[in-house]
Formats: C-alpha cells, structure tokens, sequence
C-alpha cells in the first residue's frame, strides 16, 4: 500500500495514515530503507535516531496534520532535546539542548515522525553544502556531480531524492530556496517573524534569517506554515496577522496581479540564457492565466549596498557564535572551516559601530524594496538562481576570502543575486520548480511580493502548480 515514497506528498501519507492503510511504522521502515539505498551517494542524511523515532510512535503521536509521515530536520538550529546537532561544523560537533525551540514544538505537534537531520554547511553562510564535519559533500540526486544548494541542502537532496517527502529548512540568504531551486522542489520564505526563533535567538541575523521547508507540493508548505506560525513567548516582533491563513488561502486563486518580470539580475546584468527562458516562460504563462505582466525591477534599491551589509553582519554573527563555543580559549585551524576563519578575520577589520549601521542599511534597503512594491506591481517573478546548480567544490568552505566568497565577482552573490534581497526586506518570497537546463538539472523561478502578503503569493504559487504541475518531475535516483 506505501509504494514509492517518494512519489506522494506529505499530505496524501497523512491521509494513508488517517485511513489506516498504511501505518506510521510502516511509513518510517520505508524512509529508513530510502535513506540506506540512497543516502550514501549523496550523504544528506546525519545523526538518525531511530529509535527517538520508534519511541514516539510507541507513545502515541500527536494527531496533527502530518500524523505518521517521516520527517528530517535541518542540522542547523531547530534546537531538539532528542535530536543532537554537528550545526555544520566540528567545533559545534554532539551539540545537545536541554529543551526543544518553539519551531521544533510545533512541528512535533504536527504528528510528524522525525528521526534525523540533514546537512548544512558551516555557520549556514554556502550556497552548497559541503560541511567537513559530514565526512564529504552533499550531492544533487539530480546529478552527483552538482550542489543541491545550501544552506538546506541536506534537506533538499532528501526530499529530492525520495527519502521524506518534505523536510525542514531554514533561509537567510536563500537557503530554503536555494535548494528548492537546485533540487526541483517547492521552498517559501515566510514573512520576516511570521515564524518562531526561541528560546535560542532573539532573531537570527538581524532579522534576516527564518525557518522554512522543502517540499513536493504547495499544499504541504501551506499547511506547515500554518501549524508552526505565530510568535514565540517574549518575540522582540511579529509579523502582520494573517487573514485566513495558508492553507485557506491555495483554495482558490488570488486576484489577477500586477507582475514585473525580470528575466536578469535585480541590477540588469544577463543571467544564464536557461534560466532566462524558464522566467520568460513562467511570465507567458501568468499572462495566460490573466495576470498583467510587464518588464520591471527595483531600480531604486541600492542591492550593492545591502549585499555589504548582508555580509558585515553574517560575518558578525559567526565570529559571536564561534567566540561562545570556545569559552575563551583561542581559535585553532581544525576548529572551523576556511570562510568561517575569514569571517572572523573580517570582523576584526570592521569598525566597533559598523554592525549597527549595517543593520540600518538593511533596513533602508527594506524601505526602498516596499516602494517598489508600492508604485507598482504586486509580484516580482526572475529566477531563483543566475545559472543551473554548480559543480561540487565550486563553493567549497576552504577559502578564507570570505568577503569574496560572498560577494566577489565569481562569488555566491553572482550565483546567487536575487534571494538575499528578500531577507533583507523581509518580504515573502518562493522558488517554484518552473523548468530545467538544457543539461538536465532543475531551474526555479523566483517569486516576491510586498511585506506581510503571504497568503496571497501562496495562492498564486498553488495557481501556477495547478497550470503547469511539477510533482511527476522526479530526480532519476528518486525511481
């Protein structure tokens, strides 16, 4: 009665569950045999426990949405009393928590089965995923020579690769969609504090950074959302209320929208001519469905600057984080990775007030990016990517030119010049599996809409699965 595992959403596995044809234990053998078949060709899946897993069906699982359905979190932050975390990183190696975050509370509630994390790279700050602590790089089922993304990379592979259907991730950068776009896979970026970051944080990365999931279908991303939206006990904010909410929103299609496609980067430069065509495609298709698409990007915002200030405060945060696991002894070469050791040294070259002025930048950038947005359309469509997924190594962590990793002419904000803006902003934002190279390897498209319209950048993604579905689009290890 399972099958393929991968070829259900989450959704229809609940439902399997809820009619008792298939059940929760079974659910989870047949992940555990994915992970033993498939994992070792892309080394996504880390620190299983079984029988953490085992336990909680035993005990009666929550009778949440997701009830049954195996489910893998990120190994960076979604801190969990059961669930040990490397956080990408030797230093942080065999981390333990004392109690479970906010978001991992409410994703157990949602009956899901977690039994393991997935990989990520040091301090989340790689477009791929090739952590040292992993033992080698997390490769895309699509293709083993090529990145599945990051930071959520071990997730997207996972769930690319038909281990889980969905899984956990989170972006301040892109790294939700990312993946989603290099693994041919649904991600959404919520809202700035639509969901939860405590006890652990206050907020990551100045606000930047939030949790997310990748999935096969929009409808499981709407219905997590839902489950694991709101702030947490003593938030220093919270996003705008919802109004009905995700799930209620894809029931329908939104209104007919004013689109601005930008079939190159947010700044004018060409993009690789694949991925062109996948944006110019997706804008045919949103006029055929009546929406008013028109050439358009934000020309008032100052992106070179808000890049800067992106990689000032990443670069802050993960000399901090390193400092505190030290506890005061000094840094040695095996202790982190090349980029994280340049961050740290970039830092030091920084001025004692720039991380405040960063911070004011960024929140410029956010005023300049809601103008945008309030002069005209009411959707930004361009890719999610500048090019198809790269090779493994490309990005690798060995460098210690951080601030050219980042943002140097061949560096991940070249690769990558589109999500960061909306963690910057922090605007809702989605990468939907749209199209494919003409080598082989998935291409996403990227949407964004203005600050606390969630739901209705929701409903026109569900819109556009509906009009051109992406779920038979299966990575060939997936069967």
């Amino acid at each position: 009665m399972i099958g393929d595992l991968g070829a259900k959403d989450a959704t229809e596995l609940a439902g399997l569950v809820a009619s008792g044809q298939v059940s929760a234990g079974e659910l989870l053998d047949a992940a555990l045999a994915a992970v033993e078949a498939r994992n070792p060709a892309i080394n996504a899946v880390v620190l299983m426990q079984e029988g953490v897993a085992r336990k909680a069906i035993a005990d009666g699982l929550p009778h949440g949405p997701f009830r049954g359905v195996p489910f893998l979190i990120k190994d960076l932050g979604c801190e969990a009393r059961d669930f040990p975390s490397h956080n990408g990183s030797r230093l942080f190696a065999n981390t333990r928590y004392g109690r479970d975050s906010a978001i991992y509370e409410r994703i157990r509630a949602t009956g899901v089965v977690t039994f393991g994390r997935t990989t990520s790279p040091e301090g989340g700050i790689g477009a791929a995923t090739e952590a040292a602590v992993y033992g080698g790089p997390t490769r895309n089922p699509w293709n083993l020579d090529h990145t599945p993304g990051g930071s959520s990379g071990g997730s997207g592979a996972a769930v690319a690769a038909g281990i889980v259907a969905f899984a956990h991730g989170s972006d301040g950068g892109g790294s939700v969609r990312i993946p989603a776009s290099s693994c041919g896979l649904f991600g959404f970026k919520p809202t700035r504090a639509r969901l939860p970051d405590g006890p652990y944080a206050g907020e990551g990365w100045a606000g930047m950074a939030i949790d997310g999931f990748l999935t096969r279908s929009v409808r499981d991303t709407a219905v997590m959302l839902d489950a694991c939206e709101g702030a947490d006990l003593g938030a220093p904010y919270a996003a705008p209320a919802l109004g009905r909410g995700h799930a209620a929103a894809i029931s329908r299609p939104p209104r007919r929208l004013r689109v601005a496609i930008c079939d190159t980067t947010l700044t004018g430069d060409p993009i690789d001519p694949d991925v062109a065509e996948v944006v110019r495609g997706a804008g045919r298709l949103l006029e055929g469905l009546g929406h008013h698409v028109e050439a358009g990007y934000p020309a008032g915002a100052d992106v070179g600057m808000m890049m800067r200030a992106w990689t000032d405060i990443v670069a802050v945060g993960t000399a901090l984080s390193v400092k505190k696991a030290l506890r005061g002894r000094d840094l040695t070469t095996g202790d982190v990775e090349g980029v994280s050791r340049g961050a740290i040294a970039h830092t030091a070259t920084l001025d004692p007030t720039r991380y405040l002025d960063a911070v004011g930048e960024i929140h410029a950038f956010g005023r300049q990016m809601a103008q945008f947005f309030a002069d005209g359309p009411d959707i930004l469509l361009s890719a999610t990517l500048a090019e198809p997924p790269a090779q493994v190594g490309r990005f690798s962590h060995a460098t210690e030119d951080y601030v050219g990793y980042r943002i140097g002419p061949n560096g991940i904000f070249a690769y990558s010049p589109f999500c960061a803006a909306f963690n910057a902003s922090g605007q809702p934002a989605a990468s939907l599996p749209m199209g494919m190279s003409a080598g082989g390897l998935p291409v996403g498209v990227h949407l964004a809409a203005a600050f606390g319209q969630d739901e209705e950048l929701i409903a026109l993604c569900a819109e556009l699965e509906r009009a051109a579905p992406w779920a038979a689009r299966r990575a060939p290890m997936a069967g």
